[in-house]
């Protein structure tokens, strides 16, 4: 149970305080409503970018880092496809200087164009190495187009090409900053040895002067249902044969959400699970495989991936894993199966509990959700999930009209 208390400031800035005084430190968690699902399909990585140059120095703080590292903090961020999260660590006696930071990053960055082009470079090196020169590493660039034809989540976080981050100018920049770093699309939760009237009166004097401008409505293109298979294959220089697949699932804050997910589990969350008891150890078929679900705020995806043993035809590997599914399709799973990945998910989340950072980060998503308190319920909504509603669920995602089919063939 993660206690909180809320506000919002009059500039829209919604905060949220969990008092921990049974460690030293206080942390700070910014969450803002932007991901590369807001980008322009002609400007994307841009939601990336900007996680990087938010460390490049403000209007009065030329280093951001600097200031913090001297009273014994630390900070880091991630992008994704929904949101733009930051979080640092602080010894509890020096919160406000993380308030000071974080405030005057949002006021407004230096925009010095010697910070973009270092930045710029990083993330170019960083698709280059992590996207196009890794084996495997392009397959989300593949995947994303193949799954999704109108909505945004069919470009990766980085970017559709380099070319968009090449091209990117400070106008670009300036334009993205002033339309989704405003308070009114923030989440702010600080934890840790604080008190809810130290928050309060910290958050008035840094962040409650920052103007908030009228935030545009988001209106995002809805993924059409798929109905018709989709297929496509790939030759590379790498180790082995590979295998993804990917269906067509409910969004994050839905409510047939958590029963998706554990059938993802059922699938293949460790070595008693069925696709690794039935492909890995009894056929000898994969090397390795997984099926996961994307957890995307809109609606996403669960996947199926896998590594072939030497020898094995990528098609014969499709059917094993179709008359899988048709046995799931068919029978459901066993109580037992699901009594099982249930423990486990509950494990996780009491083990996400214990670091007061985690609690800050997941306080701030479920906020996200309208209703913060979502954080304390995840557990009683995968425990009410049944058999019946993951066959339900299974019947509904699993169909072959509704996936994108990958093969990833090793250059011979």
């Amino acid at each position: 149970m993660i206690n909180f208390t809320e506000f919002t400031l009059s500039n829209g800035l919604r905060v949220m305080v969990h008092e921990d005084h049974t460690v030293q430190i206080a942390v700070m968690n910014i969450l803002y409503d932007v991901g590369s699902r807001d980008e322009h399909p002609d400007k994307t990585g841009f939601a990336h970018l900007f996680e990087h140059l938010m460390f490049g120095g403000s209007k009065n703080i030329p280093s951001y880092d600097e200031p913090l590292q001297r009273v014994g903090g630390e900070n880091n961020a991630f992008t994704n496809t929904d949101i733009t999260n930051y979080y640092l660590t602080v010894p509890a006696s020096n919160i406000e200087t993380g308030f000071w930071l974080e405030s005057d990053r949002m006021m407004s960055l230096s925009f010095d164009p010697k910070v973009l082009e270092v930045q710029r470079k990083v993330v170019i090196e960083e698709f280059k190495q992590r996207y196009l020169n890794q084996p495997y590493g392009d397959v989300w660039l593949k995947l994303r187009p193949l799954t999704y034809k109108v909505h945004p989540y069919s470009w990766a976080t980085i970017g559709k090409e380099i070319s968009h981050i090449e091209n990117a100018t400070l106008d670009d920049v300036k334009d993205f900053f002033f339309k989704y770093y405003t308070p009114s699309n923030a989440i702010l939760v600080v934890a840790g040895n604080v008190t809810v009237d130290q928050v309060k009166k910290l958050s008035e004097k840094w962040f409650g002067p920052i103007a908030s401008p009228k935030l545009a409505h988001r209106n995002l293109p809805l993924e059409p249902k798929q109905i018709t298979k989709r297929f496509m294959e790939v030759e590379a220089d790498v180790p082995a044969n590979a295998f993804y697949k990917a269906w067509h699932m409910p969004g994050r804050f839905h409510q047939d959400y958590y029963a998706a997910d554990l059938l993802s589990d059922v699938l293949s969350r460790g070595q008693s699970s069925i696709l690794y008891q039935k492909l890995v150890k009894e056929k000898e078929i994969f090397t390795s495989i997984s099926s996961f679900v994307m957890g995307t705020i809109d609606p996403g995806l669960l996947v199926m991936s896998g590594r072939l043993k030497e020898g094995i035809r990528l098609e014969d590997a499709e059917s094993e894993i179709g008359e899988i599914i048709s046995s799931v399709l068919s029978s459901g799973v066993h109580e037992g199966d699901l009594e099982k990945v249930k423990n486990q998910a509950e494990s996780t989340l009491e083990f996400g509990e214990i670091e007061v950072m985690n609690r800050a980060m997941n306080l701030a998503f479920a906020k996200l959700s309208g209703d913060a308190n979502l954080v304390n319920e995840e557990g009683a909504r995968i425990n009410a999930v049944t058999t019946d509603q993951i066959l339900s669920v299974a019947k509904e995602i699993l169909q072959e009209s509704n996936a994108s089919t990958m093969y990833y063939r090793a250059k011979k």
